[in-house]
């Protein structure tokens, strides 16, 4: 690993490693649908990935009028129920994902996962893929519990990226995401963080105020060496 500044690279998965809006679109639409809402453009699940899929449904249910909390909760679990067996039939790795991971592992570079989205779900889509063994770690939203505030210790708090580095064994670390809850986790655990400008990005890649934008994973190992 001689001359690459990083020891850990942790990664957001939603919009960074893995284009998953279709499944998670179409798990939205299957709620939506038992709810007798009308169903979102798939392509439309881009504008509300980000917060994990507790927030993505009720984005889509707020925009037609909303619903009651324990009416939500079910539909909630209609969709975590359908997202759990068809999470990887559209999901695929985004282009030079696999090269850029390979090229990591290559220079001794551990590599880590930090998503919002439920760690089981995580953890089956990254195997189903065959991508799961190239991680030290997978955390998912719900890995590390919740705080005195009765939230999950989930991002945008820091809590994650420094048990990812911790479970890494230690060293310099940096994070890559594409949502200003990936942003703002990285600088609250103060650590480097690089925009995926390609993915979900819920502003400009410009605008999220991370130390660097890429277009393509291909850019990642030259931006890393560029911090």
């Amino acid at each position: 690993m001689t001359g690459f500044p990083f020891d850990i690279v942790a990664f957001d998965l939603d919009g960074t490693l893995l284009e998953t809006h279709r499944d998670l679109g179409t798990a939205v639409n299957h709620a939506l649908d038992i709810g007798g809402f009308d169903p979102v453009p798939i392509d439309s699940a881009t504008d509300l990935i980000g917060g994990g899929a507790k927030i993505m449904l009720k984005q889509a249910i707020d925009m037609q009028g909303g619903l009651a909390d324990d009416e939500f909760r079910k539909l909630y679990k209609e969709m975590l129920g359908y997202y759990s067996r068809n999470n990887a039939v559209h999901t695929r790795p985004y282009p030079h994902a696999v090269e850029t991971l390979e090229a990591l592992g290559g220079r001794g570079v551990r590599m880590a996962v930090v998503t919002n989205k439920f760690e089981s779900f995580a953890t089956d889509i990254l195997q189903t893929l065959g991508l799961a063994s190239r991680f030290e770690i997978i955390i998912g939203g719900d890995s590390l519990g919740k705080g005195p505030d009765g939230k999950h210790r989930a991002k945008p708090a820091p809590d994650p990226i420094w048990h990812a580095r911790e479970a890494c064994g230690g060293g310099t670390i940096a994070f890559v995401g594409d949502s200003s809850y990936d942003v703002k986790a990285a600088r609250a655990a103060g650590v480097p963080v690089i925009a995926a400008a390609y993915g979900y990005c819920d502003a400009p890649a410009a605008e999220l105020g991370a130390d660097a934008a890429i277009d393509s994973l291909a850019a990642l190992i030259p931006a890393l060496e560029r911090l």
